[in-house]
């Protein structure tokens, strides 16, 4: 038994091919009238949402279905139901391989951090390492605010003191304010008492995570492991000012653009929009 759409494509194929009335390959292959010149709205549709999940996939090579659909849901705005995107996801083959867990030793698990209610509660800041196409390595300072994670900065250089550090912090206190506590690892830029004389002197608080605990600072290891797989490891750089300026172009991607799971699918900026 032919569906009404299959045989829909035989009619127009037979009056293509041999010239026959609309109306005569209608009785011949039992459809209505109207059904030949239906057009269905649900096919535009999933073709574009096809393109979408085209796009979006092509763009962000290491986003899976769930960062797909929460970009056309909460970011684009789009109401298509998620197990019709699902469909369309698996009809294009976009799924990524995933891979078997290994086992693991059984740990006892880490007190969770506590959620800030508001901004600036709360930061977080660590440093990250990459290199240039010329093996010279980099480092990037990066700071996220832990409210909303949303990532307020990333200074790059070849070598990052306490006092840059400190600097870039005054230039982020300028345009958001001042946090109540600052967390960070036992790193020598931050136990300097160059940092603790300033954190003094603004009454901002250092928290300091215990060594060998990187998960006591888990929103901004969570972050660095997104800037990692979804830019860093996806490109080459030749120079610093290559960087620097594809980081600004980061920030605003992540900020505005990126679902964030930990905002509930929202991106930082929609966060901090609905808490205004």
């Amino acid at each position: 038994m032919v569906a009404p759409l299959g045989r829909r494509e035989m009619a127009c194929h037979y009056i293509e091919e041999r010239d026959i009335s609309i109306r005569r390959a209608c009785l011949i292959f039992n459809i209505s009238v109207t059904c030949y010149y239906h057009k269905s709205v649900a096919s535009d549709e999933n073709k574009q949402i096809a393109d979408l999940l085209i796009n979006l996939t092509e763009q962000n090579k290491n986003w899976g279905f769930g960062l797909c659909f929460l970009t056309l849901r909460n970011v684009l705005g789009l109401p298509y139901n998620h197990k019709r995107v699902y469909r369309i996801y698996c009809e294009l083959e976009l799924n990524l391989r995933i891979k078997p867990r290994r086992r693991r030793i059984k740990r006892a698990k880490p007190v969770p951090l506590a959620v800030p209610d508001k901004i600036n509660q709360s930061w977080s800041m660590d440093f990250m390492h990459d290199a240039l196409t010329d093996g010279r390595a980099f480092r990037l300072f990066n700071v996220i605010d832990d409210y909303n994670r949303e990532a307020l900065t990333v200074e790059i250089d070849f070598s990052l003191p306490a006092q840059r550090v400190i600097r870039s912090l005054n230039q982020l206190i300028e345009c958001r304010g001042k946090p109540v506590q600052v967390r960070c690892d036992n790193g020598p830029e931050y136990i300097s008492n160059a940092l603790k004389d300033w954190a003094c002197d603004q009454g901002i608080t250092i928290s300091y995570i215990e060594p060998g605990n990187p998960q006591q600072n888990a929103y901004v290891e969570r972050y660095n492991r997104t800037m990692r797989y979804d830019w860093l490891n996806q490109e080459l750089f030749t120079t610093l000012a290559q960087v620097r300026e594809q980081a600004e172009h980061w920030l605003y991607h992540y900020n505005n653009e990126r679902p964030n799971m930990g905002n509930g699918g929202f991106t930082p900026i929609q966060k901090l929009n609905q808490a205004a």
